[in-house]
Parts: structure tokens; C-alpha cells; sequence
């Protein structure tokens, strides 16, 4: 699987001075190209979009400073329509516009290549299973709201509070099937994960009951999950679960992630300073 990825990353290469197809990429990581983004996500700690204009722009600046093609013959090698929305993206790469680096001979920021390589750590094992589960819905209070990679959302932090108790009681009475209790679920993430992109964030239960006429649904097709669970600090332990399941899980065992909402059942400690967790993934075997 890594020897894959990094034939994907030398094609990015390839195709830094045209428009780089990611379904040829996951191609040749022989998965599709919904896993390749999530994988090289959780990776790479980058989207994979905003890698790929990184690299642009760290050849670009090469190019710039060489003083061998016009402003705007490297602007649109690189995919930008005008010199001025090159100028814009570049400034805010390097921190200085084209016209002045080429001039002063500025330092420039750069986008180093990227490979994978495979790290055996053992400190730990990953408790996972492998669940089949017939078509339900997700039963509760639905809010939009931004990404946030590292410690509480605190969009949804708000967003709880605000539901209040006595309908919290209401939707924790509608679940009837694994994963019992309240859940928060994850829908129609943005494919790049880029930090601040929104979703769909349901707080509430796994059902086969209708959803009353005050709350909303979200209704889930049959299919194979993957469920992980560990225990730790929280947040920071819920976190590094799904951090853990696609840079360690996937790249291991012959599944792949497939589109569907993510589902998160977490038990809280009384000082809320350490939780159970149990991560629900919607996968298929890998091709």
C-alpha cells in the first residue's frame, strides 16, 4: 500500500504544470478516490488539494526567481487564469508578491515532496470489529458547522447545550439498536477535510423508529462498518482514534473507507477529563 501512495505522490510531480487528476491517482493507489483524499488527509496532515497548490506554488517561486519565462507565462503553467490571481495565491505562499521576489531575489517558503514511510511504534493495540447492519436512521437535532482537527468543536460544544434536557430525554428514548444511547454523527464532510469546511453534525440515536415532527433524520442505507474503540484523555484521545484508524488500520487490512456518516459514541468520565469511545466507520472490502 505505501509503495502505491508514493507512486501516486511521483505523479503528482508529473503533473504539477497541469491539471492533476485524483481519480487517476487513486488509480494507480489502487483505491478510490474517496479513500485516497480521506487516507492521504490523515496522512499527510494536509488536504490533498491544498498540497498539491503548495507544491505548485514552491515550483512556481523556483521559476519566478530564475527570471527565464514572463510573470505571467509561469502564472499560467501553474493553472492560474490571470497574473493577478497568481500574484494573490503567490503572496500569500510566500509572503511576498512574484514581481517583488523576482526583483530583490526574496526568500521563498517551500512545499517539500512528501513520501510515506512505515512506522512501527507497538505501544498499543487497536480493538476493532467488523459490523454488518441493515438500513436505520439517525434520530435527533442536526446543526451545520465548521471542522476542527484538534481539541472541542466548540460549534458543537454550543450547539449541545443548547438542545436542553427534556429533548435530550426525548431522543435518547428513540434508540433501540447499536450503537445504543446518544451519538454524534458526521455527514457530508467536505472531501478535502480542510480544517474550517463544514458538515453535518447530528446529535442524536441509531433507530428504526420515525423521527418525530421536531427533529431531524438522516436515513442510512445498509452496509459494513467498521467499529473502533479506545479510552483516554479527552478530547485528545477521540482525536487521535480517528487519526489512528487511517494512518495505522487502513493501510493494514484489506478494507477501504466508503461514502456515509461517521458515527462517534462517547461515555464521559464524572470531570469529563477522560472518555470511552466507540468510532463507527462505513467501509467496504478493497478491491
Amino acid at each position: 500500500m505505501l509503495e502505491r501512495l508514493n507512486q501516486a505522490m511521483e505523479r503528482i510531480e508529473a503533473q504539477l504544470d497541469q491539471p492533476v487528476d485524483v481519480a487517476e491517482l487513486a488509480r494507480v493507489a489502487a483505491t478510490s478516490e474517496y479513500h485516497f483524499r480521506r487516507m492521504f488527509s490523515a496522512l499527510a496532515g494536509v488536504p490533498l488539494s491544498e498540497y498539491i497548490r503548495r507544491r505548485r506554488l514552491t515550483v512556481a517561486g523556483a521559476e519566478v526567481l530564475a527570471d527565464e519565462r514572463t510573470l505571467l507565462d509561469v502564472a499560467t503553467r501553474y493553472g492560474y487564469g490571470s497574473g493577478e490571481a497568481f500574484a494573490r495565491a503567490f503572496r500569500a505562499f510566500h509572503g511576498v508578491g512574484p514581481g517583488e521576489a523576482r526583483r530583490t531575489g526574496a526568500a521563498l517558503h517551500s512545499q517539500p515532496r512528501m513520501s510515506f514511510r512505515l512506522t512501527v511504534e507497538g505501544s498499543s493495540s487497536m480493538r476493532y470489529r467488523i459490523v454488518e447492519k441493515e438500513e436505520f436512521r439517525v434520530v435527533g437535532k442536526k446543526a451545520r458547522v465548521p471542522l476542527v482537527h484538534e481539541g472541542v468543536n466548540p460549534a458543537i460544544a454550543e450547539f449541545i447545550r443548547g438542545i436542553g434536557p427534556e429533548v435530550l430525554g426525548r431522543i435518547s428514548g428513540l434508540s433501540d439498536q447499536e450503537p445504543a444511547g446518544v451519538v454524534g454523527v458526521s455527514d457530508q464532510l467536505d472531501p478535502s477535510r480542510a480544517e474550517g469546511t463544514e458538515l453535518d453534525y447530528y446529535h442524536g440515536v441509531v433507530t428504526g423508529a420515525e423521527a418525530p415532527e421536531d427533529m431531524d433524520a438522516l436515513a442510512v442505507p445498509a452496509g459494513t462498518w467498521a467499529v473502533f474503540e479506545n479510552s483516554g484523555p479527552f478530547p485528545q484521545a477521540l482525536q487521535y482514534l480517528w487519526r489512528d484508524v487511517f494512518t495505522q488500520w487502513f493501510p493494514s487490512n484489506p478494507y477501504e473507507s466508503r461514502p456515509g456518516p461517521e458515527i462517534l459514541r462517547v461515555e464521559l468520565s464524572e470531570d469529563r477529563t477522560r472518555a470511552d469511545a466507540a468510532l463507527w466507520i462505513p467501509v467496504r472490502r478493497s478491491a
